[in-house]
């Protein structure tokens, strides 16, 4: 293999290769410049667990496109009997071509894959992985830096330490803590800095990586795995994010990264590397040493002023098998640096004496009526900052309750035939459906910009579906109020209906039990999809089935009986009947209407089935929607997850 390896180092220009070697040496001298930061011990002591694995193996179904090929099996093979140990204080760097099965292992080492089939055996600590323990001592920073923009740095961070510290670290231990993590990962001087959004405003795409370190390690965990944290960075930045990195090891903490075409300095940052190749193959396996220099036998030392990232993926590339008729998978199992990690995570493996299995009392480190109360400033400040989403909504309720109140101008008590029902009846029924089109026309698009974010915080652990869906109801409350209040106000007397306080209290409370409905549904609909155009789709299709079973166009007792179902299912129709009922039920006014003259509430009863007399029945099933709405979108916020790894 040597004599291979040398044949092709030196037929091949190494120019390449070595481009970015005095640059990197510039970087280097600066990082070591600003590594004066005391990493001793932090205010919450971390608990050192290593991480082994053995014989692991990853398959999934195979796509039926490669089936149709000619695909020999049924099961395509991504990790293939990958064994190793992580162990606390070691950076350590996954590897390899794109493809190779970096991230995979990764997922599958943090318990995230959705689907597929995992073999083998992982063990934390020397005891066998429980995912629902793991996910509460595990820092997982993902390749895309997901974040909620309204909030500033230092809230994301405070807001993560909240729900994932233990309920015994109080108040001022936890801001300690969270001050420390900042300083950390350098962001302390860009606290108050709002997140904002990639590529249009707030941070950098490098210091949003920093805070997705942040946010993960301010909830003191033993294992951080982060994919690829130095993805898009130019080397600069790169390096402080490395930098960040090697800080956060030296606490004691199990670290691993994959990385992909890194730098020198980058490279060099690492004290233990795992290269892997196609198919989910380990041909390195061990510590890459000071600069680089860590010396194995059967291949050339590699020249000083190349990139040994870059040299080593050349020298191992598939290419090179073909070319010398030989496998490095092979080689690596056959080579006495596999014995030894074999040896290392058989060591590791074996609880330390006298030690007890980690467990937790509690699913979640917080309990419900925290999570619900951290959930809820989080929102507040969300909405707070979101003028675009709020101010748009209440803008055209403005503008349509004065459109709506000109060209029904004192039309309420004007009622003489059937032509000028229909007139007021359509200009309560416009209004209540126009207003909650707005609201979950609205709310689509804002709350799935939202649901990522929720994605990897429940993934985190930080709080339950209930806690956050309530705390997303609760949150609607205020704005809808403010909303109908001014609906309410200017839509009540332009129109002029009865100044009664019974029939205006009974205005205002259907028109915020439909509006809440309306917001609700929006709310599932983004739950039940997996983007916002087929919610968007699902929201015109609500409209319609909103305006055929509204009991308006169609009366109740006009529906054909295998359809009155869906009368009754239909929020409209109920907020119909309140407004219609609580508005003219009691009226005795005679009106000449399909050729017959009868009053007014006699003509609600016989035309469209409304009794004064049922009132508190519809007000019920008012105030009811809503509820049953936000524990149908709690539930599939539960149960449903679009995002597939």
């Amino acid at each position: 293999m040597a004599e291979a390896i040398e044949e092709y180092h030196g037929s091949r220009p190494i120019k390449r290769l070595c481009q970015e070697q005095e640059k990197d040496s510039n970087i280097r001298k600066e990082s070591d410049g600003h590594s004066n930061i005391s990493r001793a011990k932090m205010t919450i002591p971390v608990m050192e667990l290593p991480i082994t694995f053995h014989n692991l193996n990853y398959y999934i179904d195979t796509p039926p496109e490669m089936l149709k090929q000619g695909y020999p099996t049924k099961r395509l093979q991504l990790l293939n009997n990958i064994t190793g140990a992580l162990r606390p204080g070691v950076l350590s760097a996954l590897m390899g071509v794109s493809g190779a099965g970096k991230t995979t292992l990764l997922d599958v080492l943090a318990g995230r894959k959705t689907g597929g089939y995992i073999e083998g055996d992982i063990r934390i600590g020397g005891y066998p992985k429980v995912q629902e323990t793991f996910v509460r001592i595990l820092g997982y920073c993902e390749q895309a830096d997901i974040h909620s923009p309204q909030l500033t740095v230092e809230e994301s961070v405070t807001y993560s330490a909240w729900l994932r510290l233990p309920s015994h670290v109080d108040k001022k231990t936890r801001y300690e803590f969270v001050a420390e993590v900042l300083e950390t990962v350098e962001l302390d001087q860009i606290k108050d800095v709002l997140v904002g959004t990639p590529q249009k405003n707030g941070l950098s795409m490098e210091q949003r990586k920093r805070l997705t370190i942040a946010v993960e390690l301010v909830s003191n965990p033993s294992v951080i795995l982060m994919d690829e944290p130095t993805t898009g960075l130019d080397t600069r930045s790169a390096a402080i994010v490395i930098r960040a990195v090697k800080n956060i090891c030296k606490t004691g903490r199990t670290v691993v990264c994959t990385i992909h075409q890194p730098s020198t300095e980058i490279f060099e940052a690492f004290d233990e590397l795992i290269l892997m190749k196609n198919g989910g193959k380990i041909i390195y396996n061990g510590p890459i040493g000071e600069r680089s220099s860590k010396k194995i036998s059967g291949v050339s030392k590699v020249k000083s002023n190349c990139n040994p990232a870059a040299w080593m993926m050349d020298v191992t590339s598939t290419s090179m098998e073909v070319q010398h008729n030989m496998d490095f998978a092979i080689l690596y199992d056959k080579s006495s640096q596999h014995r030894d990690i074999i040896e290392l995570e058989e060591k590791l493996s074996i609880p330390i004496p006298n030690s007890e299995i980690l467990s937790f009392s509690h699913r979640f480190p917080r309990d419900g009526w925290i999570q619900l109360k951290a959930c809820l400033w989080k929102q507040n400040l969300t909405y707070w900052r979101s003028p675009e989403y709020n101010l748009r909504r209440i803008m055209l309720t403005v503008i349509s309750a004065l459109v709506y109140g000109v060209l029904f101008w004192k039309r309420a008590k004007i009622l003489n035939d059937e032509q000028d029902l229909f007139n007021v009846f359509g200009a309560m029924y416009l209004g209540s459906t126009t207003i909650g089109s707005y609201n979950h026309q609205s709310i689509i698009p804002f709350s799935t910009t939202e649901r990522i974010v929720m994605y990897r915080e429940k993934f985190a652990g930080m709080y339950s579906s209930w806690s956050y869906s309530f705390a997303q109801a609760a949150i609607e409350i205020p704005y809808v109020f403010i909303q109908v209040v001014l609906y309410t106000l200017i839509i009540y007397p332009s129109i002029g209906y009865y100044w009664t306080t019974h029939k205006f209290i009974w205005f205002f409370y259907t028109t915020f039990c439909s509006s809440l409905s309306y917001i609700y549904v929006g709310l599932l609909l983004v739950s039940l999809t997996p983007n916002v155009q087929v919610a968007t789709i699902l929201a015109s299709f609500f409209n319609t089935m909103q305006t055929l079973f509204s009991g308006f166009i169609l009366p109740a007792p006009q529906i054909p009986k295998w359809w009155v179902w869906l009368y009754y299912l239909t929020p409209t129709s109920w907020t119909l009947n309140a407004l219609l009922t609580s508005q003219y039920g009691n009226i005795k006014k005679e009106v000449r209407a399909f050729g017959e003259t009868k009053s007014v509430s006699i003509f609600l009863n016989d035309y469209f089935g409304f009794h004064k007399d049922k009132l508190s029945l519809v007000a019920a099933v008012l105030i009811a929607f809503p509820f049953v709405l936000i524990i149908l979108f709690s539930f599939s916020i539960e149960k449903f997850n679009f995002q597939k790894r």
